[in-house]
């Protein structure tokens, strides 16, 4: 037996398990979770460049696209689920794509 084999499948049920437990969670019969997103840490821009961008809280209901494209591994599909679902609701305070890179999303599941 290949251990690297079985550590692969194994890795891909658990993923699979986890998705579809995750989607339940996170969808709630329509009513969706409230999620934190913190936008990229400004402190590598130079200082009269770097703006004061707080973190936002919204609603997400349709968790499908995004945790689907996470189950399988796919990033391009994540990326789109984040750029075509998730930031036209979220709108920017300064018109120039704030929120586009965040450095991390916070939701408890």
């Amino acid at each position: 037996m290949n251990l690297a084999r079985i550590e692969q499948t194994y890795r891909d049920v658990r993923r699979h398990n986890v998705a579809r437990h995750l989607l339940k969670r996170l969808n709630r019969d329509g009513r969706g979770t409230r999620v934190e997103i913190h936008p990229l840490n400004q402190s590598q821009v130079n200082r009269p460049h770097q703006r004061v961008v707080p973190y936002r809280t919204m609603n997400v209901r349709h968790w499908d696209p995004i945790v689907d494209a996470w189950a399988a591994g796919d990033d391009q599909g994540l990326g789109d689920a984040w750029t075509d679902g998730i930031l036209p609701d979220l709108g920017s305070d300064y018109g120039y794509g704030a929120y586009e890179y965040c450095t991390n999303i916070g939701f408890a599941a």
